[in-house]
């Protein structure tokens, strides 16, 4: 069974007034205090962000446990130092980021300029296992087409500095201001991927491998294949439904790879159009389907997910999981429609974000 683990990224905010609060310093240390052996919480590029990291797990219902766990703990000590946390992918309201001291960060500042400071933006990272660089390739070339679908599923970014933005997941668009994120071409082989991040490197625009972006890579840190793709989702039960799909479409790749199985090539031109269709409409109107690469139902075009990584699902045991998640998920929307339909029942961006506080923790 292959493991999964989940990174999230989640905005520091007022409790009362909903403002981000640059907090995260003192969050840590308190952590640190709380718990010295601690090591799920970390910084991120800006300091009104706090992020953490849960353990490989096998069992999806323990995974679900864990972010909510995680969600828990960060906001007991964020409440301690006079915040909260709330799993926006944005900011609604408008916000001055501080970018938090680190010799990295800094870099980042000087090099980019202003696409940097834009970058107060919290996404949700998948990591599923592979047990090679060669099946973990195999796995990127072969996963491409579907993950403007889990950008759709997991859109939670409609408002940007105090306006509606008109998109589902504006966040993305943010993201891919930096030079190296995006889809992909075909890498053909692990020889290939790692010339390729090298020869990106050897540029100098971009620092390090750590700066490759890509929607999906190969994790330098761990021996996994790590989904990048993903907003930060409002609810938890929504963020394991992401890591569910995530771990089937891995093994999907993975059995039709060790099948021979030929790879289809749609070309980065199209996958950014359609990429682009479900950042701007998440689940409210029609996605591009990953095989005709034509408009179809988002209704339609989760049943196909379900149905392309069917096998995987049900010998993982998620099969019904994944498909009431999925039901669930179109009758109460993603972040996106949650947020905007808070906005419409209370006129307030900041009732929107003590809200979405409150169901963060679930």
């Amino acid at each position: 069974m292959r493991t999964v683990g989940v990174e999230e990224e989640l905005l520091l905010v007022d409790p009362d007034s909903g403002d981000p609060k640059a907090l995260a310093s003192a969050v840590l240390a308190h952590a640190a205090q709380d718990d010295p052996g601690q090591d799920v919480f970390e910084k991120e590029l800006f300091g009104q962000m706090l992020e953490f990291a849960t353990h490989p797990q096998s069992d999806m219902a323990d995974l679900g446990d864990e972010i909510v766990r995680c969600r828990k703990e960060a906001a007991r000590h964020a409440g301690e130092i006079g915040c909260t946390v709330a799993a926006l992918a944005t900011s609604p309201l408008p916000v001055s980021p501080a970018l938090s001291v680190n010799e990295r960060y800094q870099w980042l500042a000087e090099r980019y300029g202003v696409p940097t400071w834009e970058q107060l933006v919290c996404g949700c990272h998948v990591h599923v296992s592979v047990e090679s660089d060669e099946e973990g390739i195999a796995v990127l070339d072969r996963v491409r087409p579907w993950l403007s679908v889990l950008r759709a599923i997991s859109a939670n970014s409609p408002f940007w500095q105090g306006r509606d933005t008109g998109y589902a997941s504006y966040r993305s668009r943010v993201w891919n201001r930096w030079p190296s994120a995006g889809p992909t071409e075909l890498f053909g082989s692990a020889e290939g991927y790692h010339r390729r991040v090298a020869d990106m490197v050897a540029t100098g625009v971009i620092l390090d491998e750590g700066m490759v972006y890509f929607d999906a890579r190969l994790s330098a840190r761990y021996p996994t294949v790590e989904f990048r793709v993903a907003d930060v989702c409002l609810c938890a039960d929504t963020a394991v439904l992401i890591a569910t799909l995530c771990r089937a479409l891995v093994e999907t790749a993975a059995r039709d790879w060790r099948a021979g199985r030929p790879v289809a090539d749609p070309g980065v031109s199209v996958l950014r159009l359609a990429d682009w269709q479900a950042a701007r409409f998440g689940l409210e109107e029609d996605l591009l389907d990953p095989v005709t690469l034509r408009p179809r139902p988002a209704r339609q075009v989760l049943a196909s997910l379900l149905e392309h990584a069917g096998d995987a699902l049900a010998a993982s045991g998620d099969a019904d999981r994944a498909a009431g998640a999925v039901e669930e998920l179109l009758r109460r929307g993603n972040g996106a429609r949650e947020q905007r339909l808070l906005l419409e029942r209370t006129g307030s961006l900041r009732d929107v974000v003590t809200e979405c506080a409150r169901r963060t923790q679930g």
